[in-house]
């Protein structure tokens, strides 16, 4: 409603109103455009994010219980998380070149520092006695991991996933803006050299409703299946 009001008052080309935004992404979508580029960047999202979790983890566990790795990988760790994304970004397309494993790495490498702090941090906490605990029953190294380990870890897990869910998305569209030639990016950073908003605000809205379908038809039902066994307070 104050969107419609504001296009009606404002009465200029780059203020669109929801039914111009909305009959532009009717078009998209019947020609295929839409989905093709959602479809697109959804993928890079959905590497980025399963690289950056398996090798974040993986660090972050690691340096959480080893003191060594702890002091080795910290300094890297440091770097790594105050170098701006757009500067990994460039980075990588000169080193790797334009191409789609030098996009998805400079996603990943922009989300693992996060994973790494948090996985870290949830290593930390770990309690002693439920691993001699585990140790005592000879609990093999699957089970350690899947009933001891996994459960601990569950709220670290879905923080990391949760606030890297909500970054990569953010840097896969600037990866896309500054080298690739399809996905949502490219297209926003196609139609601002023409000033069109309508459009911008188009593929902008459409990937925003897909990420909030994955947040609440996937993601939420994830995260309370997987901690079903807490216990809630009253």
């Amino acid at each position: 409603m104050l969107w419609a009001l504001a296009a009606h008052l404002a009465d200029d080309a780059t203020v669109p109103g929801p039914l111009d935004v909305a009959r532009f992404m009717v078009r998209e979508a019947a020609s295929g455009a839409l989905f093709l580029n959602l479809g697109i960047t959804l993928a890079r999202v959905v590497a980025a994010f399963t690289l950056s979790m398996l090798i974040g983890t993986g660090v972050g566990l690691l340096m959480g219980q080893n003191r060594t790795a702890d002091r080795v990988l910290d300094p890297w760790l440091i770097l790594l998380i105050n170098l701006p994304a757009l500067v990994l970004i460039v980075l990588c397309y000169i080193w790797i070149g334009l191409t789609e494993v030098a996009a998805i790495t400079a996603v990943a490498l922009n989300k693992i520092p996060n994973v790494v702090i948090t996985l870290r941090e949830g290593a930390r906490a770990l309690d002693p006695a439920l691993s001699e605990m585990a140790w005592v029953y000879r609990f093999s190294r699957a089970r350690r991991v899947r009933d001891v380990i996994l459960p601990q870890l569950q709220p670290y897990l879905a923080a990391a996933s949760r606030s890297g869910l909500a970054l990569i998305w953010k840097i896969v569209l600037v990866v896309e803006l500054l080298g690739r030639s399809n996905g949502v990016g490219f297209q926003i950073h196609l139609h601002f050299q023409f000033f069109d908003v309508t459009a911008i605000l188009g593929y902008a809205l459409a990937f925003v409703a897909v990420m909030l379908a994955i947040e609440y038809a996937l993601v939420q039902p994830l995260e309370k299946r997987v901690s079903r066994w807490r216990i809630r307070p009253a």
